[in-house]
């Protein structure tokens, strides 16, 4: 079974090769101003997903250890990769919002908890990680 998704306008299209089984909430300032509040995102593996207008994706070195992709006609935001030598190296992380037909899928983490701001929090009980745990966990070593 796949899902598809895509940005706004349709110029950029992907499908998934696995159906997201959750999701994670991400509180770090970045993700806020990218997504204009909580970027709720799905994991997806370099291999797990292919596209369809690919060449209307521009893509921003948003920090040392990442990139963030969105569509060039409309601007909608796509996904967040890894570029960081390790593990994660390649992971994609698509907005939920950008799969057609969203079902009920969790929120099973939330990343950067110590930066969430206090005017909202989710009624599940969730794995939280702090700023400094996830920076261990993705960003490069020195």
């Amino acid at each position: 079974m796949s899902e598809t998704g895509g940005c706004l306008c349709g110029a950029v299209k992907y499908t998934l090769t696995a159906t997201p089984k959750e999701i994670g909430a991400c509180h770090c300032s970045m993700c806020r101003k990218w997504s204009g509040g909580v970027f709720l995102g799905m994991e997806v593996p370099s291999d797990g997903v292919s596209f369809t207008g690919a060449d209307n994706l521009t893509t921003y070195a948003s920090s040392p250890w990442a990139e963030r992709a969105f569509c060039k006609t409309c601007g909608s935001s796509v996904y967040y990769r890894v570029t960081a030598p390790g593990p994660h190296e390649g992971t994609y992380h698509f907005g939920y919002g950008t799969l057609e037909g969203a079902k009920d899928v969790p929120i099973t983490g939330e990343l950067f908890i110590d930066e969430k701001p206090s005017g909202y929090s989710f009624s599940e009980k969730t794995h939280q990680m702090t700023a400094e745990e996830v920076m261990a966990m993705f960003a490069p070593k020195d």
